[in-house]
């Protein structure tokens, strides 16, 4: 595995069909994010498809404005964004990780692989140390994931 890519994964007893449904709309991100910095989507109201870039309002001890654009996305099975910051200046220098959902299905539910990928993020070395609390806030994420699909 690179040094430059951490996943989870987590088998959640639901169809990949619905578990997708929510990771393609922006809407619900903040429902499952377990890192608490996601806000609310400012744009768009339809579904993510390849290419589509939407707007998220976050808060890490300040708020910020991020736009993210779907670079990976094959339809109850994959789904990847890449966001940088809403800021022109600031966006040439911050941002290019990419957050990845994989969905296998199995006879037990879906195994659904989240990702954090930094290899093209502009300076991945600053981001780098950041793995460790990622990986937790990233199991979190699979948790309320679950919860909202299976309750």
């Amino acid at each position: 595995m690179s040094r430059d890519v951490e996943t989870v994964e987590r088998l959640i007893a639901a169809p990949a069909k619905e578990i997708f449904a929510l990771l393609a709309d922006a809407s619900q991100h903040q429902a499952f994010d377990g890192s608490g910095t996601v806000r609310e989507a400012t744009e768009p109201a339809q579904a993510l498809t390849l290419g589509t870039r939407f707007g998220m309002d976050m808060h890490a001890g300040l708020p910020y404005k991020m736009v993210n654009t779907v670079v990976e996305f094959e339809p109850d099975r994959l789904i990847a964004w890449q966001p940088r910051l809403a800021y022109p200046v600031l966006k040439s220098f911050i941002g290019g990780r990419i957050w990845r959902y994989e969905l296998e299905p199995n006879d037990a539910g879906t195994v659904v692989k989240e990702s954090w990928d930094i290899s093209q993020e502009v300076f991945s070395f600053l981001v780098r140390p950041l793995r460790g609390v990622t990986r937790t806030n990233m199991e979190k994420s699979l948790v309320r994931l679950d919860a909202l699909v299976t309750r």
